[in-house]
């Protein structure tokens, strides 16, 4: 539970029971110096309006590189809250669309005419009964389906 959270739960039980803000502290495990406690951070919002423009020019940088090019316009926020700010808008390097490629032959292969006009070969692998590992080269003729292995 956050303590913004607890010093809501805080607030609510002063309000519908008849306790003391000490004893609402001591029940919800909140310090009474958490309770008054009172965010002093600077708006985010002109941050987050150059770190939105900043993404929109340069759709492949990260917080990171958006770091260094907010820093030489003249901001002086560090990384992390940077960072906070590039999570908390949702903002992400934008995944690269896969190139098209050929999808496959347009037509099937001719089946061949006569011995040696296409060879096939494959490398074929298989464990032996005392655990070693043999390889083998097969090549075979497309047509007589004559095999050849090394």
């Amino acid at each position: 539970m956050t303590p913004a959270a607890r010093r809501e739960a805080v607030a609510e039980a002063c309000e519908s029971f008849p306790i003391s803000e000490r004893r609402a502290c001591g029940l919800m495990g909140l310090g009474r110096s958490s309770y008054y406690y009172e965010d002093r951070r600077p708006d985010d919002e002109p941050l987050r309006a150059a770190l939105r423009q900043a993404a929109s020019e340069r759709k492949r940088f990260g917080y990171r590189r958006l770091t260094w090019l907010l820093r030489r316009r003249g901001w002086r926020d560090n990384h992390k809250r940077i960072e906070r700010v590039y999570r908390e808008e949702g903002l992400q390097v934008r995944r690269r669309r896969r190139k098209r490629t050929a999808k496959g032959r347009s037509q099937p292969l001719e089946a061949p005419q006569g011995p040696n006009e296409r060879w096939s070969m494959d490398f074929m692998q298989d464990g032996l009964a005392d655990g070693r590992r043999i390889r083998l080269l097969n090549i075979v003729d497309d047509f007589t389906k004559k095999e050849r292995s090394w």
